[in-house]
C-alpha cells in the first residue's frame, strides 16, 4: 500500500516557512541580549538591556514558561517562536516592564494547547480570543489590558510577516479600566483604592519615630520623602547622597528645602521642592538614611578601590596575612553564623582541620559582587559609594545574615514589602511590627505609587496648576495628571468656594450647596461645579469632564461665568471688553444697513454681549456691591437648571442680578 502524502494548501506552506525563517533569523543573525546569547537557555539574563533603576545585583530574567506552570517550560514550536519573537521585539520596541509581552506569548501558547494547535501557523483568532479570556480571568483590570495590547502587538506582526495561514485582523478587546473622571459609587471606591488609607497616614509619623533597625528606618524614612514630593520609588533609591537642596529664602520666609533628582520616564534633571510643612521631616529622614546606609557606601569605596580584594572590617585585616581560614573566622568576614554550610553552598573544599583557602573565599565573595558594579544606576552613572539607597547584602531581609562584606542597592519591591503590599502572603509589614491596623482590624497595606496619587490628589484639590503639577511629579505630559486626580466632590465643591471668593458673600447655585453636608459626585455633576477655570474677566465653573464647551469659549453669554467684585485687573478688561464691543455694535448696524447677509444675526448677538457687559461693568462700579460678591448673569433664552428645577433672576439690595 502506497504511503499517504497529505497536502498542504500554499498558503499553509508559506507560513511555515515564513515561521521556521523568522526563528532561524532570530537564532543565529540578531545581536539584541548580547551576540553570545544562548538561544537554547529558556532563561534569559536581560539585566543589562532592560536596565532598571537602582536595583543593585537583582538579575531581570526572561523565563520562557508556561502559563499555567511557572516550572514548566514551553513546548515546541512555541518555545522557540517565542524566543524569537521577544528577541526581535526587543530590539524594535524595547520595553522595561517585558513581562507583558512574554504573558501574552504564553496565553497563546496556552491557547493553542488546549484547542491542539501544534504549529504557530496553525493559530486562528479564536485562539487569540481564548488567550484574552485566560488573561482576563487571572489578572487585574489594568494589567490584563496592557497584556491585551501584546496580544493585539502580536496578532498584527503574524498578519504583517504572513506566519498565519489565514489573517487574523484580531483586535484586543479586553476593556480599559475605568479612569479617575467617571462617577458613581464604583469609581469613587475605584479611587480611594489609589490613596494611603487614613490608618496608614496616622500610623507612619510615629513608626518613623519609633524606628530603630535599619530596614525600619529605610522603609519609613522612603515613605516620608514620598509624602513630601511626589516621587516614584525608583527615583527615591537612586537619590544621591549629596541630593539635599536649600533655596534662597525671600522676604525672611524660611527657605525652601528641596532634593536633588533625576526623574524617571525621560523627563529631564531637576531639583523638587518639599512641601513646607513636610520639610524638616524629608530633611530628618535623609539623615537617618545617610546614617544607617554609610556602612553599605564603606564596603562600596573599598571595592570601587581595591576591585580584587575582599572586604574585611576593622579588627580582620590580620586575616589577610593568612593563607588559611579557621570557618569561625569566614564566619567573622561574611556575617553568617553557618561558615561549614556557606562554604559548601560556595564550593569551597575544607581540608582536614575544618580550613578553607583564604583565596578561595575572597573570590567566591568577589564572585557576587553586582554585575554592574560600581555602578548601581545605568541611567545616570550613579555609583554605589556615592547613593544614599544602599544597604549591605541581605540587611533588609529580616530571615537572612546580612553580609557585612558586601553591598547592594535596594528594589522598590523591599520597600512596597516593608510597607505591607505582600502582608497577604505573609511578608511582615512596619505596620504589624510596631501593632498598627485598619480600623477593621485589618492589615495595612499601602503601596510607594500611593503617596504619589496622594499628593497629586491634594495638589489639585489645593488649586496648583496643571502644568506646576506635572513639573512637580516629574512628567512630560500634562495630560497625564488627570490619572492621579482623587479630589472627592466634597473637597471640589470647598474649591471652588475658595477659588471664586467668600462663601458668604456668594449667590447663585454654589450658594444652594450646603456647606456641611456631603455631596455625590453624580449630583455635583449635574450641579456643574466640579472646579473652576480662571479666566480673563472672571472664573468658569464648567465641568469639562462631563461635556465640552458648548459655547466656543463665548464666556460672556455664558451662564457658567462668574465675576467677582474688586478684581482690578479682570474689571478693567471687562471695560475694555465693552468699549470693543460696543465699537463691533456699530460696525454690525452699518453691515445691516448696506445689506450683508447674516448681519442681522450677528447684529443681534452684539447687542447682547454690550447688554451683559454693560451690567457687569455697573455692578462692578456699584459701590453699594461689597468687594468679594461673586457674579453670575443667566442666559436669556433660557432660565437656568438647579437640581431639575428652573430658578428666576432675583435681584439682591445692591441692584445686582447675582441669582440665575
Amino acid at each position: 500500500m502506497a504511503d499517504l502524502i497529505v497536502f498542504k494548501p500554499r498558503a499553509e506552506v508559506d507560513a511555515e516557512v515564513n515561521v521556521s525563517a523568522f526563528i532561524a533569523l532570530c537564532r543565529s543573525k540578531l545581536t539584541i541580549f548580547g551576540a553570545d546569547l544562548d538561544f537554547e537557555c529558556d532563561g534569559w539574563d536581560v539585566t543589562k538591556s532592560v536596565a532598571l533603576r537602582a536595583r543593585g545585583k537583582g538579575l531581570q530574567r526572561a523565563r520562557f514558561t508556561h502559563f499555567n506552570n511557572e516550572n514548566q517550560i514551553l513546548a515546541e514550536p512555541f518555545r522557540s517562536f517565542s524566543k524569537a519573537y521577544f528577541r526581535y521585539m526587543f530590539g524594535l520596541r524595547p520595553a522595561k516592564a517585558y513581562a507583558t509581552r512574554l504573558v501574552a506569548l504564553r496565553a497563546v501558547a496556552a491557547s493553542a494547547e488546549e484547542m491542539g494547535t501544534s504549529s504557530v501557523s496553525g493559530i486562528d483568532a479564536t485562539t487569540f480570543n481564548r488567550a484574552a479570556q485566560l488573561v482576563g480571568a487571572r489578572y487585574s483590570e489594568t494589567s490584563a489590558y496592557r497584556i491585551g495590547q501584546q496580544l493585539e502587538l502580536l496578532a498584527d506582526f503574524l498578519d504583517e510577516h504572513r506566519m498565519i495561514r489565514s489573517r487574523l485582523g484580531w483586535v484586543n478587546f479586553i476593556p480599559r479600566p475605568i479612569d479617575s473622571e467617571r462617577v458613581g459609587e464604583e469609581a469613587d471606591v475605584r479611587r480611594r483604592s489609589k490613596l494611603p488609607s487614613q490608618a496608614a497616614l496616622d500610623a507612619l509619623p510615629k513608626i518613623f519615630r519609633a524606628a530603630v533597625d535599619p530596614v525600619d528606618v529605610i522603609v519609613s524614612s522612603a515613605a516620608a520623602i514620598m509624602c513630601g514630593a511626589p516621587d516614584r520609588v525608583s527615583e527615591v533609591l537612586s537619590l544621591p547622597l549629596d541630593c539635599e537642596v536649600d533655596g534662597p529664602s525671600r522676604n525672611g520666609e524660611p527657605a525652601p528645602y528641596g532634593l536633588r533628582w533625576w526623574p524617571g520616564k525621560g523627563s529631564e534633571p531637576t531639583v523638587k521642592w518639599v512641601v513646607p510643612s513636610m520639610s524638616s521631616v524629608v530633611r530628618e529622614a535623609v539623615g537617618k538614611i545617610r546614617a544607617v546606609t554609610e556602612p553599605a557606601r564603606e564596603v562600596a569605596r573599598w571595592y570601587e578601590q581595591n576591585p580584587k580584594s575582599i572586604y574585611l572590617r576593622p579588627g580582620l585585616e590580620y586575616l589577610r596575612e593568612k593563607d588559611a581560614l579557621a570557618l569561625d573566622e569566614v564566619e567573622e568576614i561574611i556575617g553568617v553564623s553557618y561558615g561549614r554550610e556557606w562554604c559548601r553552598r560556595a564550593n569551597l573544599p575544607i581540608d582536614p582541620s575544618g580550613r578553607v583557602d583564604f583565596e578561595a573565599v575572597e573570590n567566591a565573595v568577589l564572585s557576587l559582587l553586582p554585575h554592574d558594579f560600581p555602578i548601581l544606576d545605568p541611567l545616570t552613572g550613579l555609583k554605589y559609594s556615592e547613593a544614599l539607597f544602599v544597604v549591605r547584602r541581605n540587611e533588609l531581609v529580616q530571615q537572612r545574615a546580612t553580609y557585612l562584606c558586601l553591598a547592594e542597592g535596594i528594589s522598590g519591591t523591599k520597600i512596597n514589602d516593608g510597607l505591607g503590599s505582600r502582608a497577604v502572603h505573609g511578608v511582615k509589614s512596619i505596620f504589624s511590627k510596631f501593632g498598627f491596623s485598619e480600623a477593621d482590624g485589618s492589615e495595612i497595606r499601602v503601596n510607594t505609587h500611593r503617596f504619589r496619587h496622594y499628593l497629586n490628589t491634594l495638589a489639585q484639590a489645593g488649586g496648583m496648576s496643571q502644568l506646576d503639577i506635572a513639573k512637580w511629579s516629574g512628567r512630560k505630559d500634562v495630560r497625564q495628571n488627570v490619572v492621579y486626580d482623587h479630589v472627592t466632590p466634597t473637597q471640589l465643591l470647598e474649591k471652588v468656594r475658595s477659588a471664586v471668593g467668600d462663601s458668604s458673600q456668594m449667590f447663585g447655585p454654589m450658594a444652594e450647596i450646603p456647606v456641611n453636608l456631603p455631596v455625590s459626585r453624580d449630583e455635583f455633576g449635574r450641579l456643574r461645579f466640579p472646579t473652576a477655570h480662571t479666566t480673563d474677566i472672571g472664573f468658569c465653573i464648567h465641568d469639562y469632564t462631563m461635556s465640552p464647551c458648548e459655547l466656543h469659549r463665548d464666556c460672556l453669554n455664558c451662564q457658567d461665568l462668574v465675576c467677582v467684585k474688586g478684581d482690578s485687573a479682570k474689571t478693567e478688561n471687562l471695560r475694555t471688553r465693552l468699549m470693543d464691543a460696543k465699537r463691533f455694535l456699530d460696525q454690525a448696524e452699518q453691515a445691516r444697513e448696506s445689506g450683508y447677509a447674516g448681519s442681522d444675526r450677528w447684529l443681534e448677538h452684539q447687542h447682547l454681549t454690550v447688554e451683559r457687559l454693560t451690567e457687569l461693568c455697573r455692578i462692578m462700579d456699584d459701590p453699594a456691591v461689597p468687594n468679594g460678591t461673586c457674579v453670575q448673569l443667566g442666559q436669556k433664552s433660557a432660565p437656568m437648571e438647579i437640581a431639575g428645577q428652573s430658578v428666576a433672576p432675583v435681584e439682591n439690595a445692591a441692584g445686582a442680578i447675582e441669582n440665575v
